[in-house]
Parts: structure tokens; C-alpha cells; sequence
């Protein structure tokens, strides 16, 4: 057999079982034209022509909670993105993936963590936040019931400018406390209307 051929055989092979097998390397030097050029330990053994290939399964291993907590963070970065708006988003956001979206997802875990397996699939998020000077950013519901509320106020002390202070409410004390989330300073100046 031609060289060429069994070289494009070793890299057809190994392209089709993404490098888990491949042929041995002398395969490709030795000739064919003998016995007596090829090792001994290979004199014996045939060599199959035949390839099974089976498709080599992918194992996601994370948990059916982490899940569902990944695609609820998901959700909870676009509707705060769309909160901010284009004026305010350029200006917080990588202080907000830092600081902020950490706590969200402790957050998360930590409320739904009394929650059995199969409750979390029916948790949704709301799909619009409250534009102005409102303080929703995004809620999380179990079959249309408030379970988290993730807010942002606009606070301004005494000669410090303008801050963000994100927080959250949960349904197991009826949505009286807040959890502060952390906060994000702006300006000295008014920050715009959300989602401008």
C-alpha cells in the first residue's frame, strides 16, 4: 500500500475517534513487503481493516438545581441589562457581573435550596422590568407566586452622589426585610430614568 494512503488512513482515523485511537506509528513505515521488516510481537497479529466507531458521549454533570439555577442567572443578566438601559448598563456593568450577579445566585440558592428537585423546574422569572424610578429588576415565580424579588434603588447620602443599591425580598418573611445584594456607586449627578 502506498505511503500516502496509509498516512491519510492514520489521520482519517484519528480525526473520526477524535484522537482516542489511533494507529500504532510503525504501521506507517513499514512496507508491507515482509515478514522480516516488521517487529516480531506484529508478525502474528492481523491487522483489522474494520473500524468500529460509536459516538463518544458527552456527561453534563451538573446537577438538575444547578440547571436550573444556570438558566434562571441566564435570565436574570438579560432582564438586568434591560433594566439599566443603554445609558446606564456601559457604565455599571462590569462592576454588576463582578459584585452584584455572584450575590444573585447565592441568593437564589439560598431560597430555593428548601425547595424539592422537581419544584424547580416550575420556576419562571418575570420577563419585564419596571422602567422610570421604579425598583424592580426582576422577580422569580412558582406557579405565579412571588417567590424572590430583586430590586435597585437609587440612593443619595449627604455628599456622596448617587448610588445603586441592589437588594432582594423573599416570600419566607412575607417580603418585609431587605437583603442587601451590594451596591454600586454612579455619580455625583443624577443617574437617567431606567431602561433609557
Amino acid at each position: 500500500m502506498p505511503n500516502w494512503i496509509r498516512k491519510s488512513l492514520v489521520v482519517f482515523v484519528s480525526i473520526l475517534t477524535f484522537g482516542l485511537i489511533t494507529p500504532s506509528p510503525s504501521s506507517l513505515y513499514n512496507s508491507g513487503n515482509g515478514d522480516e521488516k516488521k517487529p516480531a510481537d506484529e508478525r502474528q497479529l492481523p491487522i483489522s481493516t474494520e473500524l468500529s466507531l460509536e459516538p463518544v458521549a458527552v456527561l453534563d454533570e451538573r446537577s438538575d438545581r444547578e440547571k436550573v439555577v444556570g438558566k434562571l442567572m441566564e435570565e436574570a443578566e438579560v432582564q438586568s441589562y434591560t433594566k439599566f438601559g443603554s445609558k446606564i448598563k456601559p457604565v455599571i456593568e462590569d462592576e454588576f457581573k463582578l459584585a452584584i450577579l455572584p450575590n444573585i445566585e447565592k441568593a437564589i440558592n439560598d431560597v430555593t435550596s428548601s425547595f424539592p428537585d422537581e419544584d424547580l423546574s416550575q420556576l419562571t422569572i418575570t420577563e419585564m422590568p419596571s422602567p422610570g424610578t421604579s425598583e424592580r429588576i426582576f422577580h422569580i415565580l412558582k406557579d405565579d407566586q412571588d417567590v424572590i424579588r430583586f430590586h435597585v434603588r437609587r440612593d443619595r447620602p449627604p455628599q456622596e452622589g448617587y448610588w445603586f443599591n441592589f437588594h432582594y425580598h423573599t416570600f419566607q418573611d412575607n417580603f418585609q426585610n431587605h437583603y442587601a445584594l451590594g451596591n454600586i456607586y454612579w455619580d455625583k449627578n443624577m443617574p437617567p430614568r431606567w431602561m433609557s
